[in-house]
Parts: structure tokens; C-alpha cells; sequence
């Protein structure tokens, strides 16, 4: 899992003119579309019908991540949207491998995030029911906030036991990734990078994202050397 991907967030993006937002990220990996609930997280973003319709007109992928509760009812409806990746939050989900496992079924990968105190230990024993999975450098709800070095070590734990179990599964980061800190994460063991402010601050958005790009593979490269 070397491959450095960037999921642009549109949570930095101009809402009101979103399908034209989403052409100027047209050579990322994915985009990366912030679901809030007002009750799992402190913000309210967009609901299914929204990313129905972000789906329908996206050049890219659609990456859903749901800050939303109760997670095992909610989230199969965003895979049988025909998104690509659907990510839950442990800490929403009653039963996560049953949850992973219906967004599978359902044509979806499967993601799992933890909050940044969350620890990964309880969890890595599914790690082969997961697609990827995320472990947020900020807390969730609000875009723009810094990136958390405590949870680098977190994310070399992840690393070394998705290494270890054999299991294809990517490690995304979220919060606070700019040029300086991809380098950090992906040191730390990420691959898969979710940047807001950092493409859609730039004035050239997809310039941006190439940058990225190429600062996340120059370190995952030196890291396999």
C-alpha cells in the first residue's frame, strides 16, 4: 500500500458552486465529501440526497466519510448510492464487522475512522473486513484546524500491524494535511491523505493536489528503500 492517494474535502469548497468545485479537482484520487449530523459532531453538512446528486456529476470517485450516529442505519443507503468508499465511525457503529461487511455487499469499500483518542488496538482484529482505514489528526466537525502529532504514533500502530496481518488495507489520515505535514503521516505509515484548505485555499486547486502528490510518494518511496 505505497500508492499515495489525495481525496480533496469539498468541506473547504464553495457550496454554491459545487459541480464546478469538483471539475477543478478533477486529477485527484477521489473527493472526499464530509457527511454531519448535528449530534455525532458539533456540525451539520449534507445528507444523502446531496451526495446523490455530487455522485452524479463528480469527475472523481466519491469518498463519504459520516460523522453521523447510529452509523448501522444510516450508512448502507450512501453505498447503495454507488459511492466508492463509504467510512463509519467506530465510536457510532454497535456492530462494525457486520456494518463493513453490508457496505461490501452493497458495492462499496468499507472504511472505519477513529476519533483521535480513540485507541486502534480493539480494532485490529478486523482489520480484514476493512477497505481502509481512517484515523482522524483532528477532531472531527470543523475543517481548517492543525495537525495533531499525537496521533502519529497511532498511525505507525496501524502501519506496522496492517503490514503484519497481510490485509490490503489503506490508512487515511484526515485533518491538518498541508505540504509540511504529509511528509509526517506518511513517515508515520499513511498512504491515503484528505486535504481541504490545502487544495481548495490555493489558487490553483489541482496544482495543489499534484504537490501533494508528489511530497506523500517521495516519502512513502523512501520509506520502502
Amino acid at each position: 500500500m505505497t500508492q499515495c492517494c489525495i481525496h480533496p474535502s469539498i468541506l473547504s469548497a464553495d457550496f454554491v458552486n459545487l459541480e464546478a468545485e469538483l471539475q477543478r479537482i478533477s486529477n485527484a484520487d477521489a473527493v472526499h465529501v464530509d457527511v454531519m449530523d448535528n449530534h455525532f459532531v458539533p456540525n451539520l453538512t449534507l445528507g444523502l440526497p446531496v451526495v446523490q446528486r455530487i455522485q452524479a456529476v463528480s469527475p472523481v470517485p466519491l469518498d463519504a466519510h459520516l460523522m453521523i450516529a447510529d452509523a448501522d442505519r444510516w450508512a448502507p443507503g450512501f453505498a447503495d448510492a454507488g459511492l466508492a468508499s463509504v467510512t463509519f465511525h467506530a465510536e457510532a457503529s454497535i456492530a462494525p464487522i457486520k456494518l463493513a461487511r453490508e457496505l461490501r455487499s452493497r458495492g462499496a469499500k468499507a472504511g472505519m475512522a477513529l476519533r483521535p483518542a480513540t485507541p486502534v488496538e480493539p480494532y485490529l482484529d478486523m482489520l480484514p473486513e476493512l477497505d481502509m482505514l481512517l484515523i482522524m489528526t483532528v477532531e472531527p466537525g470543523f475543517g481548517g484546524q492543525a495537525f495533531l502529532d499525537v496521533t502519529l504514533p497511532k498511525i505507525r500502530r496501524a502501519r506496522a500491524a496492517v503490514d503484519g496481518s497481510g490485509a490490503a488495507v489503506a490508512i487515511q489520515v484526515d485533518g491538518g494535511i498541508t505540504e509540511e505535514t504529509i511528509a509526517r503521516a506518511a513517515e508515520a505509515g499513511a498512504n491515503v491523505f484528505v486535504a481541504g484548505s490545502a487544495v481548495y485555499g490555493a489558487d490553483d486547486p489541482g496544482a495543489a493536489i499534484d504537490l501533494l502528490r508528489e511530497k506523500g510518494s517521495r516519502t512513502l518511496r523512501a520509506a520502502t528503500e
